[in-house]
């Protein structure tokens, strides 16, 4: 029987990018749902770092079980890396909401765009131990206009200049050879199917 690895997200979109990387490792891949008893940790830290962290900690030790979380977000250089460790929660949890208050403050700065950065920091735990780190990054800039309805969260107004399009423009299985949660989530697929102790 395979053992259980905790996916700690409720994000559906991440979700379904997450199993689609890890599907054929030698684990039974679950979910929070699956912990229905489980509260969600305050995220306190001050990087992505500390916060996935922070996460994979406390479900480990809440599920009993080896557990995978991320912390990520996106970095805008011209509004000094905003919105950064804040970006699920930062205006609020519309999109379009948060793409217009994007587009106000660049144009507050008289920018029609600005390099960007989408970072992803992931940590494996079991109980209280860390067994696994990795941090990836990927590289572009703030669209004029959204465009694309692959993605999810902020990948439509995410230009990525090696393919001309957002990451909401680039089929799913395409987008997770370069997107920084896929490099993420791609490097631990190596680490597990390497590491048949865990």
């Amino acid at each position: 029987m395979s053992r259980p690895l905790v996916i700690a997200t409720t994000n559906q979109g991440k979700l379904r990018e997450i199993e689609a990387i890890l599907a054929g490792i030698p684990f039974a891949l679950q979910t929070l749902k699956d912990y229905p008893e489980t509260t969600e940790p305050t995220e306190t830290g001050q990087t992505f770092g500390e916060n996935a962290r922070r996460k994979a900690l406390y479900y480990a030790a809440a599920t009993g079980e080896l557990t995978v979380a991320d912390d990520s977000g996106l970095e805008i250089d011209a509004l000094d890396r905003a919105p950064g460790i804040h970006s699920a929660r930062w205006h609020g949890s519309d999109y379009a909401v948060k793409f217009r208050k994007i587009r106000q403050l660049l144009e507050a700065r008289g920018l029609d765009t600005s390099p960007a950065r989408f970072v992803c920091h992931l940590t494996l735990a079991r109980g209280r131990q860390v067994l696994y780190e990795t941090e990836h990054t990927v590289e572009g800039r703030i669209a004029e206009t959204p465009a694309g309805h692959q993605g999810f969260g902020y990948d439509p107004i995410f230009f990525f200049p090696p393919l001309g399009v957002t990451l909401a423009q680039i089929p799913r299985d395409e987008k997770s050879r370069i997107s920084h949660r896929g490099k993420a989530f791609f490097a631990l697929r190596e680490f597990l199917i390497g590491s048949p102790a865990l």
